[in-house]
């Protein structure tokens, strides 16, 4: 089956009547909820006299691996912390992660010196948080007693409440800093740790953690510390993070967004369009709405779908990472978020059918000290150097 097949044929439901239908889901939101209780996320009690209960929700996501078959179905119950109060149910939340240029520039001291590079994932991470205020929340849907008005009176932190992240964020730093690692001042993500020539790094987006180094002894010590503080699951060699896949070769890593490519060709409905050779048409001036008025010109009316334009800039936009050879079309189709145009739309739909004449197409960082940039094809799962370098 083709991996657009794949994505076509595996529905994520939207309610929980939908999901409870399904016994994969089934099992998938009992996993959920017997994970919460070993975790001692809750405890059950009446709601007291004068307190409010945050109410939650199922969130329902099909994991892909990089082939694009099923790898599990993940039921996530969610609290609505938008019914949060600030000040007491909740005080700070900020919580950092890791930028774009410290990943790519991490990728690429890991190409150019050979080092080896893992990824390590924290179960269930954002429930590792210990919760400082009072917060109750109503039963889940589907695990209700009937005749009964009990509460989850929250001990630990859960996705949706608003200081999760920052609360996990805060438990992980800490640990890290009692085995010896130290913060980058640039990204508060970063931790490297040195032992004389030795040195291990690691760096953190929320529950996704990549390390390396030049130390097999330190980099192994770090995966023990974790594993004794966490319930850790080793992912092994880097292969794919944050929809970007990662392959190495002797030239060096190549970094592609194939699978994100390939979703977005079909969320457009451009699976069976014609491909084009460059992101925008040649000689096409893109003006603005203020631009028509003062010239008279009303053959460009403005899209009603504002949402639907700037949903797709900005899926262009996270496709920059690994394609700068769209940067600068994504760049110019931003300029119009707040009041695109039938044509905007219309240049910004070319953008895809350009990705599709080559959806593989990456950005490989170089094994070679001078990190040079290069274009590469994907095919057939191996590296191919293009001419064109950055």
């Amino acid at each position: 089956m083709s991996f657009l097949a794949v994505l076509s044929s595996v529905k994520e439901p939207a309610t929980f009547k939908e999901a409870s239908s399904c016994k994969e889901w089934v099992r998938a939101m009992q996993d959920e909820v017997n994970a919460l209780e070993q975790n001692a996320t809750w405890t059950v009690v009446d709601l007291p006299p004068g307190k409010k209960a945050i109410g939650s929700k199922w969130v329902y996501k099909v994991e892909l691996q990089a082939n694009g078959q099923v790898e599990r179905y993940k039921a996530r119950l969610v609290a609505k912390g938008y019914n949060q109060q600030e000040g007491l149910d909740y005080h700070e939340t900020f919580s950092p992660v890791a930028k774009m240029v410290t990943v790519r520039t991490t990728i690429g001291v890991v190409a150019s010196q050979d080092w080896p590079l893992y990824q390590m994932d924290v179960h269930n991470a954002f429930l590792q948080g210990d919760l400082l205020e009072d917060v109750y929340m109503e039963m889940p849907q589907g695990f209700q007693t009937q005749g009964e008005n009990k509460v989850c009176k929250l001990l630990k932190s859960l996705y949706g409440l608003k200081q999760a992240s920052r609360q996990w964020n805060q438990k992980l730093t800490e640990a890290l800093l009692s085995i010896g690692y130290s913060q980058s001042s640039y990204d508060y993500s970063l931790f490297t740790k040195r032992d004389g020539e030795d040195i291990a790094v690691i760096l953190i987006y929320v529950d996704d953690l990549l390390i390396t180094g030049n130390s097999n002894k330190l980099i192994q010590e770090l995966k023990d510390s974790l594993h004794s503080r966490f319930k850790m699951k080793d992912l092994g060699v880097l292969k794919f993070f944050l929809g970007i896949e990662i392959m190495r070769s002797k030239s060096g890593i190549l970094l592609n967004q194939r699978k994100y490519a390939l979703e977005l060709i079909s969320d457009t409905g451009l699976s069976g369009a014609k491909p084009v050779n460059t992101p925008l048409e040649t000689n096409v001036k893109l003006t603005t709405v203020e631009y028509d008025e003062l010239t008279g010109t009303t053959a460009d009316p403005i899209l009603k779908d504002i949402t639907g334009y700037q949903r797709l800039v900005g899926r262009l936009l996270y496709l920059t990472i690994t394609r700068p050879d769209i940067s600068f079309a994504a760049q110019v189709l931003s300029q119009f978020m707040q009041h695109p145009k039938r044509s905007h739309w219309e240049a910004a739909l070319r953008v895809v059918r350009y990705i599709k004449s080559c959806p593989g197409q990456g950005m490989l960082l170089s094994s070679k000290r001078s990190w040079n940039l290069k274009y590469s094809v994907m095919q057939t799962g191996q590296l191919v150097p293009t001419q064109g370098g950055l």
